[in-house]
């Protein structure tokens, strides 16, 4: 058994990666810019490549990217030299990983890149070696330790890799305006897709929708809000507007003579919660759950007229909680 103590030293391995982190962090400079703008402007795909552990990150660097609208793709350096480099286009741009630069496996890469006029971006923590040399922008990692004593395992330069990455997706994310709604187009699965989806994907349409004129009487009403079973009933003008809806607690302030009124005497005017079509589903859950006050149905409503009515299990069934 060792006599260290585990908890220190998961103290001095995460301090030591957050140090190396803020230091990266404050020498971000130009050719981080550069990385960014070269990425942005490609016409093909992001090629990510590594090798060993730098291929295990420049894989979810790849992956990262492609959630978040960039295409990208891995490709292993040793399957490249055995046919895969026709994988890499003209058009697209090369994200190379390697903390020495040196790594043998880079080398047909390195000169497809060179032969093709292929852009290549190093992210190596070796400004001299080979990969930094021919790489047309280099992202330098600081000369930090890793945070290992006995071994030089790769950890803090592995971790520096990753957040250099995610770097690079958000910034790109960003450079191109990437909006929640098209991030669910990556994501259509589990609670994140689920809360990224809209009213309007999960709103009952028109034909379901339980509404009334002002002048209905209220066993008319009644007899439509129980039919369509929301427990609400929508009042519109004419021209489709909704002025109002009518709900149990509506019809317990007005229990006194319920029959001789109208829908629209009856009514909660302007309903102050409803969703618009394109409300994330995450969004229209807040605003039911708001307790001021909290309800379980919303009208979908669009230039002021119902399109939809959506229910809290219908938020529920599709997974967002």
């Amino acid at each position: 058994m060792s006599g260290h103590d585990p908890i220190s030293v998961g103290r001095r391995v995460l301090e030591t990666e957050a140090e190396a982190l803020g230091r990266m962090a404050r020498e971000l400079g130009e050719p981080f810019a550069k990385a960014v703008e070269t990425l942005f402007a490609a016409r093909g795909r992001i090629i990510c490549t590594g090798m060993g552990k730098s291929g295990h990150i420049a894989r979810k660097i790849a992956a990262t990217l492609a959630s978040t609208g960039s295409t990208a793709a891995f490709v292993h350096p040793s399957e490249a030299s055995h046919g895969d480099l026709g994988m890499i286009g003209a058009d697209d741009v090369i994200l190379a990983l390697s903390k020495t630069g040196e790594t043998r496996e880079l080398a047909d890469v390195i000169a497809y890149a060179a032969r093709f006029g292929i852009p290549l971006i190093a992210l190596t923590a070796a400004a001299e070696a080979t990969l930094a040399r021919a790489a047309d922008i280099v992202l330098l990692l600081p000369d930090a330790p890793e945070a290992t004593d006995a071994v030089n395992a790769p950890t803090t330069s592995t971790t520096l890799q990753l957040a250099m990455g995610d770097a690079l997706a958000v910034a790109l994310l960003e450079r191109r305006g990437f909006q929640p709604t098209d991030f669910r187009i990556f994501h259509p699965g589990g609670k994140l897709g689920a809360m990224l989806r809209t009213a309007a994907d999960l709103m009952h349409g028109r034909e379901e929708l339980p509404l009334v004129s002002p002048e209905t009487p209220m066993r008319q009403a009644l007899l439509v809000m129980t039919q369509m079973r929301w427990g609400i009933v929508g009042v519109v003008a004419p021209d489709g507007r909704l002025l109002g809806a009518i709900t149990d607690g509506d019809l317990r302030r007005h229990i006194d003579g319920l029959m001789d009124h109208t829908a629209g005497e009856v009514m909660t005017r302007g309903p102050k919660k409803t969703a618009p079509p394109h409300m994330l589903a995450g969004e229209a859950l807040a605003l039911m759950s708001d307790p001021a006050p909290a309800v379980t149905v919303l009208f979908v409503v669009e230039d002021g007229r119902p399109v939809g009515i959506l229910h809290v299990h219908d938020l529920l069934r599709a997974g967002v909680m």
